[in-house]
């Protein structure tokens, strides 16, 4: 399979992260991939950058790097029917937005809470992407998060660094019941790397390992096409 994108990534603008913009930008482009997205921590992650940081992004050319770089968010949720962390004014203005569940910002809820707040976080027009939802922490109901991604259009993550060895017990079981349940609905998969530093951008073996192991059809991997994920976030 063409792995040639990786929009899930994180600069020193995320504090708990390592490399600069231009050195993960660097990174991907070393590492072949065509399209890269930075989308550092919304403001209700500890320690995060201020909102204000995602209003400049117009000064970035992509041009100037010979990749294609989109920019966008990691949004936090931070109730269970599915509020985040920037308001949707400050949102219009970013290519995309990643939603995900992080314990430091919302504490784990049942499989009902749960599976709520990622279905109302789904709503917002600029969030094209479930970050980690098979993260064990936060068990969800599959089924009715496929059923909504593919309704709302939105991209469910296999994201790498839950797959690496010394990640969470029980995401391979997660993972494979999400898997299962995007097959079952037609429901679409993108991979990250979900990279901290430098090193990691475009690192997504492990994730691809899981899609190997689950027999999971290519035609429903978005990362082979960095057009067709251009269309996805530009045109819904």
């Amino acid at each position: 399979m063409k792995d040639l994108l990786d929009v899930h990534t994180h600069t020193i603008a995320s504090i708990h992260a390592y490399s600069t913009l231009r050195e993960m930008v660097t990174a991907a482009k070393a590492k072949g991939l065509e399209l890269i997205g930075i989308s550092d921590h919304g403001p209700a992650m500890p320690g995060a950058i201020h909102k204000m940081y995602f209003a400049n992004f117009k000064v970035i050319r992509p041009e100037d790097f010979g990749i294609d770089i989109v920019m966008g968010i990691e949004l936090n949720v931070i109730d269970y029917v599915g509020s985040t962390d920037l308001p949707e004014r400050q949102l219009r203005k970013l290519d995309y937005a990643i939603v995900s569940l992080h314990d430091v910002c919302v504490p784990p809820g049942t499989v009902e809470q749960n599976t709520a707040a990622l279905i109302g976080a789904m709503r917002q027009p600029k969030v094209k992407i479930i970050g980690h939802p098979d993260n064990p922490q936060f068990p969800v109901d599959y089924d009715a998060l496929a059923r909504a991604a593919k309704e709302n259009h939105v991209l469910l993550e296999l994201n790498n660094s839950s797959h690496i060895p010394e990640s969470t017990r029980g995401t391979a079981e997660s993972a494979r019941a999400l898997l299962t349940a995007c097959k079952r609905h037609s429901a679409m998969v993108i991979v990250d790397s979900d990279a901290h530093i430098d090193n990691d951008v475009g690192r997504h073996d492990a994730a691809l390992a899981r899609l190997v192991e689950n027999d999971f059809p290519e035609e429903l991997v978005i990362n082979g096409d960095p057009k067709a994920f251009r269309a996805w976030i530009r045109d819904y």
